[in-house]
């Protein structure tokens, strides 16, 4: 009797500790009517981040409980805030469940502050269709309300119902199911973007009959591994489809044990980082460099400037400066992400692609496209240069964002018709006239990166990896010397 009564209380005891780890419980109605709601775990001890819980259940129910609210306790006890998005069913309306998730977005980093999170340190944890909802979110949603990293539990990804769980197809869709097209935009390993979609964790059984991993986990994994992006995928032998947080799935234990390392491995930029956006052609994308989004040049640049400072990768392969390129960049949604990430620097590394003598045949306008893609980041300096082309006063108060205009690195061989000739003799005179009248800094890669020819890649377009690191410390040097006070 005695040794049931201490097993009871030891329980008793736990539970109460495991309670405890949750400060507040609160529901926030998303709508006017209530029928979409965001109920809110706050821990006692926030460590900053935050995860916004999506439930499955075909896109007709919500299986809110073991895939929902039972990651509170667990979450919690981590520090981490815990918000699950009861959110409308779509029946054919794919907006609906899309405008929920977002609006408890917005409230989750809106009230950042008063709940102890890094604004940016918001994650999506989505299961089956709430995890095809959870990756449409992370591809497709504006840079606002797009999660910092995604966990993923056998998602439904395609939208083939030949190929996925049909009734999550149809009922998404609706009668865009007979639309390829849409059946495409919204499959979506067809959606993710190098350096923009968010790190992911993917988590399945081999066994599940009810969304085939192959054809859906495996497909967003891939899609991630060939963008160069940050991926990790754990397949477990057996468990069947709807595991969740359910103890009774023979690999718990192991699967949460996993979930705690990846997120540990995956730490947040401080709050008061130095923002850096770099924007730019192939070159700042990585082309050529073996996953670019950890080995490229914005990410040496992250790793030589250090914690202090937080540098996102917004390069576009084949993208101009022109608008009436071939390929305009602020057409990309990379453009619009870079917008939104109010950046405090920016380093615009465009005009290789320019030379091109399709694209140069536009060339009495890279002038007034490039002002547009200067004033558009920093409204203010249109204000505070005059007409006639005057530098801004001296002694007055810096602007932000600081923008670094970078002359093209030397094409060292007329690969895609670039020509160097058009480099030197018509974009750098257009990009240092312009600076000059902003008082903008510009980075002579033109001239610094003259002698590192053996820094290239075959086309001799493109730097290797010495050659971007070569161009990340000339970066890093410049944005120390000339930083804003």
């Amino acid at each position: 009797m005695k040794k049931y009564l201490f097993i009871t209380i030891l329980l008793a005891t736990c539970m109460l500790s495991t309670q405890a780890q949750t400060a507040r419980k609160f529901t926030l109605n998303l709508t006017e009517d209530g029928k979409a709601n965001m109920v809110v775990f706050l821990p006692e001890k926030p460590a900053g981040r935050a995860i916004v819980g999506i439930p499955g259940g075909g896109y007709s129910v919500l299986s809110n409980s073991h895939e929902g609210y039972d990651w509170s306790g667990w979450l919690n006890e981590r520090g981490i805030a815990y918000c699950v998005v009861n959110y409308r069913m779509p029946e054919g309306n794919r907006s609906i469940p899309i405008g929920d998730v977002e609006k408890g977005f917005r409230i989750v980093r809106d009230s950042a502050a008063v709940w102890g999170i890094n604004p940016w340190d918001v994650g999506i944890m989505g299961f089956s269709a709430g995890g095809h909802l959870a990756s449409v979110i992370s591809t497709l949603s504006p840079y606002e309300v797009r999660p910092n990293f995604s966990i993923l539990f056998y998602p439904v990804i395609s939208m083939d119902e030949r190929v996925s769980h049909i009734w999550s197809c149809r009922n998404f869709l609706g009668e865009d199911q007979k639309n390829p097209k849409m059946v495409h935009d919204f499959s979506t390993q067809n959606a993710v973007k190098r350096h923009l979609t968010p790190p992911a964790i993917i988590f399945s059984a081999s066994d599940d009959n009810v969304v085939p991993f192959v054809t859906n986990g495996l497909e967003y994994y891939k899609a991630m591994r060939n963008a160069g992006n940050d991926c990790s995928m754990f397949v477990y032998p057996t468990g069947g489809h709807g595991f969740g947080f359910g103890p009774w799935f023979k690999y718990h234990n192991q699967l949460v044990t996993e979930l705690e390392s990846w997120l540990n491995a995956h730490p947040a930029p401080q709050t008061d980082a130095i923002r850096i956006a770099c924007i730019g052609n192939s070159i700042t994308d990585g082309h050529g460099i073996e996953m670019a989004p950890v080995n490229g040049y914005p990410a040496q640049l992250q790793r030589m400037l250090g914690k202090g400072y937080w540098v996102k990768n917004f390069g576009v392969s084949a993208r101009t400066m022109l608008n009436k390129g071939d390929f305009p960049y602020m057409n990309e949604m990379a453009w619009r992400d870079a917008l939104a990430f109010h950046p405090d620097v920016v380093i615009i590394k465009l005009g290789t692609n320019d030379s091109k003598p399709h694209n140069w045949q536009y060339g009495a306008e890279f002038e007034n496209d490039l002002r547009q893609m200067i004033t558009t980041l920093c409204p203010a300096l249109a204000q505070k240069t005059s007409k006639k082309g005057k530098k801004a006063k001296k002694g007055a108060q810096p602007l932000k964002p600081q923008i670094f205009l970078c002359t093209p690195i030397p094409a060292f061989k007329s690969t895609w018709e670039i020509n160097d000739s058009v480099i030197v003799n018509g974009i750098i005179p257009i990009q240092q006239k312009v600076a000059k009248q902003y008082g903008l800094q510009v980075i002579d890669l033109h001239t610094l990166y003259a002698n590192d020819g053996d820094k290239m890649l075959n086309d001799g377009i493109h730097p290797d990896a010495k050659g971007v690191r070569r161009i990340a410390e000339i970066v890093a040097e410049a944005i120390k010397a000339n930083a804003n006070p």
